[in-house]
């Protein structure tokens, strides 16, 4: 059997799998694809070795192994940060082959500049985003002193270096061009706030892919390209539509336009917010015709689906509600993080709505019930040219009859912006756990 026939395979293989993961209600058989086509095209690499790699195998082993434990152990909750580890893991597999490389011929391709440069980036742009969204460093956006220059000169710097590594390939010069590529990756995303962390955790994907491009033409393997173009054109197309939902540019997000937080609440208002029990919560819901549930990170971080899930189908069934929930393009700490949570919890995909599709519907809506979805439900976006979030768009929530607004405290989002809904007089205040708030209504509910 022809090594393009089996990557035909393969490459089929992964473009059917990417499109059956468009659906949740075939994403599942869209990734047993996806892992059978990896596991033909590794195999098949394999077969064409002609003597047995023990480290190979044991480092395949390894990694396999850390790859099933993190997959059973990791809870749905991490897993923005576990895809930021894939996309780091992506691009520093990219610098190791091009190491290889460097050490072992004389003559290189052009290609292999490109993809130490674009893994590096990736690696340690990957490894900041993980470290903000586990907490180990501030979400909040940050204007670094000089960006615009040092980036310029970071670019220019990585430029000249690839044409030198070209003509002389030196194992120092690959290092200097690495250590840049290293810095730089850590320079572009440092800036990054959390409300723009799925956009750039979008393009970290892309970035991964083309380092796989870059690192294929050197090794003339045809999988690697066809593949790495797939991630990267699918990891572009998702970042530039999530920049558009968001009224921004790829720009923006690394150039964060930082004001004073303490102008993110309008003047004049009152300060005084309404709470409310789980209990007042079900009484009002009992009598509700229309329902429009709105999670957000409070949700993941609670493990709250399922007793959202377990709402929704209360006041659908019992009560005889329209029932339908809320997804802002960017809610959560990845690319369709509440999607994933929601599918999971086997929410009907018919009762999940976009941005643009729901939002008219919050003006005729009895009941909003919002899970921790700061700053997508923030008002001063729309209403405070002063606030770092003006221009995107988000869920008019507080055109609703009601508004419950499930939170811990009054505190700010993650952009570190003050929400004014939560002391609107049809707002009240649910303080707690989203889990156990939500599960108390429910219990409310089913009396």
């Amino acid at each position: 059997m022809s090594a393009q026939f089996v990557y035909l395979i393969c490459i089929v293989a992964f473009i059917l799998s990417v499109r059956l993961m468009s659906s949740p209600r075939s994403a599942v058989i869209g990734s047993y694809i996806g892992m059978a086509g990896m596991a033909v095209a590794i195999l098949f690499a394999f077969s064409r070795q002609t003597e047995i790699s023990y480290p190979l195998i044991i480092a395949l082993t390894f990694g396999a192994v850390i790859g099933v434990i993190s997959g059973i152990k990791i809870k749905i909750t991490a897993l923005p940060q576990m895809i930021a580890a894939f996309n780091g893991l992506g691009g520093g597999a990219a610098v190791c082959i091009a190491a290889g490389e460097i050490s072992a011929a004389e003559n290189i391709s052009t290609a292999l500049p490109l993809g130490a440069a674009i893994g590096a980036i990736t690696f340690s742009g990957s490894l900041i985003a993980f470290c903000k969204l586990q907490g180990v460093l501030s979400g909040h956006s940050r204007r670094l002193p000089l960006s615009a220059f040092f980036n310029i000169i970071f670019a220019a710097a990585i430029i000249i270096i690839s044409f030198y590594l070209y003509y002389f390939p030196t194992p120092f010069s690959f290092y200097i061009l690495t250590g840049l590529a290293l810095l730089w990756g850590i320079w572009l995303i440092w800036p990054v706030g959390g409300a723009d962390m799925p956009i750039a955790v979008s393009l970290l994907n892309s970035f991964s892919g083309w380092a796989s491009v870059a690192i294929g033409f050197t090794q003339n393997n045809t999988l690697m390209i066809a593949v790495g173009t797939i991630v990267g054109a699918s990891g572009s197309i998702l970042a530039y539509i999530m920049t558009k939902a968001m009224n921004t540019s790829l720009l923006g997000i690394f150039y964060p336009h930082i004001k004073d937080t303490q102008t993110g609440i309008t003047t004049g208002i009152n300060r005084t917010a309404q709470t409310g029990s789980p209990s007042d919560a079900a009484f009002i819901m009992e009598n509700a015709q229309k329902v429009i549930i709105v999670p957000g990170f409070g949700m993941a971080a609670a493990s709250a689906q399922h007793a959202v899930k377990t709402m929704g189908d209360l006041l659908r069934n019992k009560y005889h509600a329209d029932v339908k929930y809320a997804i802002h393009p960017v809610a959560g700490r990845m690319p369709g993080h509440m999607n994933v949570l929601l599918a999971e919890a086997n929410v009907d995909y018919d009762a999940v709505y976009e941005l643009e599709d729901i939002n008219r519907e919050f003006a005729t809506t009895d009941v909003a019930y919002v899970i921790g979805a700061n700053d997508i439900t923030n008002p001063e976006a729309k209403n405070n040219p002063d606030s770092p979030l003006y221009g995107m768009p988000i869920l008019d929530v507080g055109l609703a009859k009601t508004v419950f607004f499930v939170k811990r405290s009054l505190g700010s989002g993650y952009s570190g912006i003050d929400n004014p809904l939560f002391f609107a007089p049809n707002t009240i205040m649910l303080y707690g756990d989203a889990k156990k708030i939500t599960e108390e209504i429910d219990k409310a509910l089913e009396q």
